[in-house]
């Protein structure tokens, strides 16, 4: 299969691609990466400094992000640590960007925890999944996410907000710092935007209170990559499908028998097509969408030719590309599955302890 743009400088920039040709391309891209680090870490000093102003919200703020171009699984993270201090019986509300929706850059409220009032398209993918999958969970999406606080404030009342996405975030003060780092390739190749996968320099994990290696295998022992930061495991695992069309969760091994084509638009989809195929589901064709992926006729057209021209009876994709496909058409609805994400965090207590310890 011939090779995207995006998947080629994603393996580039990731440190997986070594070839003569590969690391020119580097060293051309290099002074543009020392540019955008230097613009980076200026910000970053002009923050802690205070010539420019983190703003602070009447309540606890607890960040997650982090220092590299998608990919490290924030979307299930963010969930985890929702249910987590939703079972402590804090009110939870989550300030998110709203990438991708139509009302992304307006200040709105997604979810107030019991009904969620705005659907993909509006909010964008990951809030919607957040609000639609964890109950009780508050929502509210805004580029400003300070702004988004005082919305929140006013119309929810939260007890505590987690901020989706926000290790750059610097204008919004947060009481607690997590770092989420791939435990394959924690800093990609080194190098920041656009010769590496750096949204600025390594230096800047420093800044974190604690870091959450994502995608370990299971049982890996964690050290920590900061000196003196607290540092904990995460593993993802498929745990059972859901008919796109409604219905009760398949498990997985159900679904082993027949040939599946493969399909999503996420950061990193070789890793959701390999999880298929480790679960032995028998996948026998992939197609690969960007990122955020809206998913209009063109990507529906190439769904269902893959479909056609494969020997696929079946169609399975991950439960973040479901919210987006309520135009797939019917028949080929009828026959896929949304796979549901599973994350397991190492020591849970030690980490909700550290959370606790944290908050005001």
């Amino acid at each position: 299969m011939k090779t995207s743009f995006a998947t080629y400088w994603r393996e580039l920039a990731n440190g997986t691609r070594t070839t003569t040709a590969d690391q020119m391309l580097i060293l051309l891209l290099a002074p543009l990466g020392w540019i955008y680090s230097r613009i980076q870490q200026l910000r970053a000093t002009l923050y802690r400094i205070g010539m420019l102003k983190s703003h602070r919200l009447p309540r606890p703020v607890i960040s997650i992000g982090n220092i590299t171009v998608g990919g490290t699984g924030k979307t299930p993270v963010t969930a985890y640590i929702a249910r987590l201090l939703l079972e402590q019986r804090y009110k939870v509300a989550v300030l998110s960007r709203g990438y991708g929706g139509s009302l992304e850059g307006q200040t709105v409220v997604a979810s107030d925890g019991v009904t969620v009032m705005l659907g993909p398209r509006e909010c964008g993918d990951e809030p919607y999944l957040l609000a639609s999958t964890v109950p009780g969970l508050m929502v509210v999406i805004g580029a400003d996410r300070y702004a988004a606080g005082q919305l929140a404030m006013q119309q929810l009342s939260p007890d505590i907000f987690l901020l989706d996405d926000g290790f750059q975030h610097l204008r919004l003060w947060r009481d607690l710092n997590i770092l989420l780092l791939d435990c394959s390739k924690p800093l990609g190749n080194g190098w920041t935007l656009p010769a590496g996968l750096l949204r600025e320099p390594a230096a800047a994990a420093k800044r974190a209170d604690l870091i959450i290696l994502t995608r370990c295998p299971e049982g890996t022992a964690v050290t920590p990559l900061i000196s003196e930061k607290p540092a904990f495991a995460a593993s993802h695992r498929l745990v059972d499908a859901l008919p796109l069309l409604g219905g009760d969760p398949v498990p997985l091994a159900a679904l082993q028998g027949p040939s599946f084509l493969a399909f999503a638009g996420i950061a990193q989809p070789k890793f959701f097509f390999s999880a298929l195929r480790d679960r032995g589901i028998n996948v026998v064709r992939t197609l690969p969408f960007p990122d955020h992926a809206g998913y209009g006729h063109e990507s529906l057209e190439a769904i269902r030719a893959a479909l056609q021209n494969s020997a696929a009876e079946y169609a399975i994709t991950t439960e973040k590309d479901g919210v987006k496909l309520k135009l797939l058409p019917a028949d080929i609805a009828a026959v896929t599955y949304l796979a549901r994400l599973d994350i397991e965090i190492e020591k849970p207590a030690d980490l909700v302890a550290l959370i606790r310890n944290s908050l005001p």
